[in-house]
């Protein structure tokens, strides 16, 4: 049974990223576009898998909740090992296809959970478009300065950290030492006293500024 449960959920996932590529070719260029990017928990166990500390990762929970606030949501489950920048470019390209159709870059927005902010920034760097907005989630820590320095934030960011993670740190130096333009820059420190686990489910604290700052609501942060 929990096989099947498996294998249906992902069909589905299939059909959620056919499906969001398809919408994006006859939706209205005015559309608000969202690229999720899990974390590495969902990329390495079933949708059904218990994390033995934060649960399960409530991954289609997620889904659902962008697209019920309106957007035009592309996503699916990362293959087991998925590599950062071949991930990455691969999100460019697709990317690059809705500025080429003349969807405006502030109307595409790319949230990303852990590993998938770090793929996040990642796509920042390489698609070097200081409109399309960001939202890097519990994905940064002090050594990444030095043990990533090829990666350089640019656009409207938005970086989410939890104060109990141990990826909770502020994200500022990153910004200060990127050699793109950072159009907006903002961040959010949260106390749920989750740890990493605040970002395996859709919580309020979160996904709320996640949206607004997808629908240009850059001051309400």
């Amino acid at each position: 049974m929990k096989k099947l449960i498996y294998l249906i959920c992902v069909y589905f996932l299939s059909l959620v990223s056919v499906n969001a590529k398809a919408n994006a070719e006859i939706r209205p260029k005015k559309s608000n576009y969202l690229f999720f990017l899990h974390n590495k928990f969902t990329e390495d166990f079933p949708l059904q898998a218990v994390h033995k500390e934060y649960g399960r990762s409530e991954y289609m929970e997620s889904l659902e909740v962008f697209r019920r606030a309106g957007f035009i949501v592309i996503s699916e489950k990362r293959s087991t090992g998925t590599d950062v920048y071949t991930y990455a470019k691969k999100t460019v390209k697709e990317i690059d296809s809705l500025l080429k159709s003349g969807v405006e870059p502030n109307y595409i927005t790319v949230v990303g959970l852990s590993k998938g902010g770090y793929i996040a920034q990642v796509i920042s760097t390489l698609l070097a478009n200081p409109e399309v907005n960001f939202v890097f989630i519990g994905s940064f820590r002090q050594q990444d300065l030095t043990n990533m320095p090829q990666i350089n934030f640019c656009g409207n960011i938005l970086t989410i950290y939890e104060k109990s993670d141990e990826f909770g740190v502020s994200a500022i130096r990153r910004k200060e030492t990127s050699k793109l333009k950072v159009t907006r820059f903002k961040e959010l420190e949260l106390n749920t006293n989750l740890k990493h686990g605040f970002l395996f489910r859709p919580l309020t604290e979160w996904v709320i500024p996640a949206i607004n700052w997808g629908k240009r609501r850059y001051n309400s942060i």
